[in-house]
């Protein structure tokens, strides 16, 4: 019987789910492992049946499927084993916001929200929308969504940046190129088990009728919560629920999740000095550029991988730049000693 075994068997461990919700977790991760350890056996004993078949020249067409499924589930599990930081497992929250340029820029968020939502739905995640402002043309002025799934964050973290668009603009009369640029951030959204101290002076909080694209369907009261908090600068919105105090549990929450982010950012700082590390200052740059005009390609500026299919990518197929960042990322001495 392992150790997380043990301690689930043990007086009152179901009484309190919130502060064993991380042994659950680890639970699951290790379930998840072990199922696919015991495919890859038993998918062993049938590269063996195959190989008698090829020595007496008896395949066929399926070789080449079972072939490329047993691919897919070791790219699968190579990747899983790259995720091995303190917080890879946990979900995601995601936050866009469009940079200057107005309508144009907001579509391109809109956009990136629709791709991110199709990523999600492929993969058999939970997606909840947290808060959205529309833009009054077109496009959002910011959404915040979150992903509930395995391994949610240790995927998603490899979005986190600035993605540019070229493209012939549907809002320009003149029918001209334009450049948008939208910030994309990702942070592991934590439990009650993590400590993060948040204290009641150090918060402003505003309400305000949330409201659909142009001011439409204005609600009639306030529910949506704009929190700041004012000792980091952070604000988080929440307008999902009908009812103030639901948002408002939602934004602490929010909130909790950044504070934790900015606290791993800052110690993960502290240790790549400490090592003598040239620290990456792609926080916030730009990282992936999708071109629609004159030509039609999707190119990541920190792994160089490609995609010619940009109508594809932007329908969901993030995947290939997702595998490419984590292929490309060298394990970290120490990472645990991250851990809060």
């Amino acid at each position: 019987m392992s150790d997380i075994d043990r301690q689930m068997q043990q007086d009152g461990f179901w009484a309190n789910p919130a502060q064993n919700a991380s042994i659950m977790q680890q639970r699951r991760s290790l379930e998840r492992r072990l199922q696919t350890l015991n495919r890859l056996r038993s998918d062993a004993g049938e590269l063996a049946a195959w190989r008698e078949l090829l020595d007496e020249g008896e395949a066929d067409e399926d070789l080449g499927k079972f072939l490329d499924r047993l691919e897919e589930e070791l790219t699968k599990l190579e990747m899983e084993l790259k995720l091995a930081g303190p917080d890879d497992d946990k979900n995601a929250i995601v936050a866009i916001h469009p940079g200057a340029g107005g309508t144009e820029s907001q579509d391109w968020a809109e956009m990136l929200l629709r791709m991110y939502l199709r990523w999600a739905e492929q993969h058999g995640y939970e997606v909840e929308l947290l808060e959205r402002q529309d833009g009054e043309e077109a496009g959002i002025k910011s959404a915040t969504f979150a992903v509930r799934g395995p391994y949610a964050y240790g995927y998603l973290s490899s979005e986190a940046g600035v993605h540019r668009l070229v493209r012939i603009s549907p809002f320009d009369f003149q029918a001209r190129r334009h450049t948008s640029f939208a910030s994309v951030d990702v942070y592991p959204e934590v439990d009650d088990t993590v400590s993060i101290e948040v204290n009641d002076k150090d918060l402003k909080i505003d309400t305000y009728r949330s409201s659909g694209a142009g001011g439409q369907h204005v609600n009639k009261t306030e529910s949506a919560v704009r929190m700041t908090h004012l000792p980091t600068g952070i604000v988080v919105a929440c307008q999902n629920e009908r009812s103030q105090i639901k948002n408002r549990a939602m934004a602490m929450k929010i909130l909790r999740s950044r504070l934790y982010d900015l606290e791993m950012q800052k110690r993960a700082a502290e240790q790549a000095e400490r090592e003598g590390k040239k620290k990456d200052n792609s926080w916030g740059s730009q990282i992936r550029s999708y071109v629609l005009h004159p030509y039609r390609l999707v190119k990541d500026h920190r792994t160089g991988a490609e995609v010619g299919d940009a109508n594809r990518v932007l329908d969901g197929n993030v995947d290939p730049f997702i595998e490419a960042w984590l292929k490309g990322q060298m394990a970290v001495p120490g990472k645990d000693d991250l851990a809060l």
